[in-house]
């Protein structure tokens, strides 16, 4: 893997996001996504034996385009500046809590640990979780060592209602995170961070930290039913 590479990579990309100078630079990225696909590789050995619900994942499963899919008219950017990876039991686009890693210079990658884009019944099952076990909710959060690894805990800076979902009290004591639409927990690296040595196995060590709250979720998830295909 060439971390080095894959950031360099992206920061080209950044200032000439456009179709003809990507197919102008294609071998620059084809080794930018293999480099990243051996760091995808490379975490998910490092963390199978203590995450092994993760430990079957192949780099292909986990990661995402960097082709935008949901372009709004006014963004002209075709990629993202961005190369991740959705480590989730089942493969990135599984209805279940998991770990993402990131690279994007500039002090932009991440490790995270959650559900941050649950559906409708996700967030009504997550909600109710929290609501009938409130104390294993803040057990998970309040864990010195996922404190250790997220300092900041819960990311609550993502777009929440405004009012209290339908079927909770205003005096509900959790009302602040039941009116979340996402849940996780976020964990930056510095470009200088990105480039150590150590880089992969503070990556796991994150992910480790995680699980039980990663855990309390996908118990909240086990009974949301898969959306029907057409």
């Amino acid at each position: 893997m060439d971390n080095a590479f894959v950031l360099d990579f992206l920061r080209r990309l950044a200032a000439n996001n456009n179709t003809a100078w990507m197919q102008a630079h294609r071998a620059d990225y084809l080794r930018a996504r293999d480099s990243f696909a051996d760091l995808v590789a490379e975490v998910i050995r490092q963390a199978g034996p203590a995450i092994p619900e993760i430990a079957d994942l192949t780099p292909p499963q986990a990661m995402f385009r960097l082709h935008k899919n949901d372009r709004s008219q006014t963004d002209p950017e075709p990629y993202k500046r961005r190369l991740s990876a959705g480590l989730v039991p089942g493969g990135r686009h599984a209805l279940r809590a998991g770990y993402a890693l990131a690279l994007l210079p500039g002090g932009g990658s991440v490790v995270r640990a959650g559900r941050f884009s649950p559906t409708p019944a996700e967030l009504a099952a997550i909600r109710q979780e929290i609501h009938y076990d409130s104390a294993g909710f803040h057990r998970c959060l309040a864990d010195p060592e996922l404190l250790r690894h997220f300092p900041n805990g819960l990311d609550r800076s993502g777009a929440q209602l405004t009012r209290p979902p339908r079927g909770y009290q205003a005096t509900d004591p959790d009302l602040p995170y039941l009116k979340l639409k996402t849940f996780g927990v976020v964990h930056p690296f510095s470009d200088a961070e990105v480039l150590a040595p150590g880089f992969v196995e503070h990556v796991v060590a994150a992910m480790q930290a995680a699980r039980p709250w990663v855990g309390f979720l996908n118990r909240a998830l086990a009974e949301v039913p898969a959306p029907a295909k057409d």
